[in-house]
């Protein structure tokens, strides 16, 4: 289990509990709960990359400790 810290850039700083092999889509309806919004209107990127959300976090790198900017559509 990781731990992934996510920053919406408002203020905002989660720490979320997570698998590697969960996909992006996943993770973001795990984010989407803890901040009371929809998982359609997050959109999180790492190093400017956009992480699409069939795609794996093993897939992109994220490890423990990883932060993921946060934006809102």
């Amino acid at each position: 289990m990781l731990e992934v810290l996510v920053n919406d850039r408002l203020g905002k700083k989660l720490r979320v509990k997570c698998l590697e092999e969960d996909s992006v889509g996943d993770f973001k309806k795990v984010v989407a709960v803890q901040l009371g919004v929809m998982p359609g209107k997050i959109v999180l990127q790492k190093g400017g990359v956009v992480l699409k959300d069939h795609i794996t976090l093993m897939d992109y790198e994220v490890h423990e400790g990883t932060n993921l900017e946060l934006y809102y559509l």
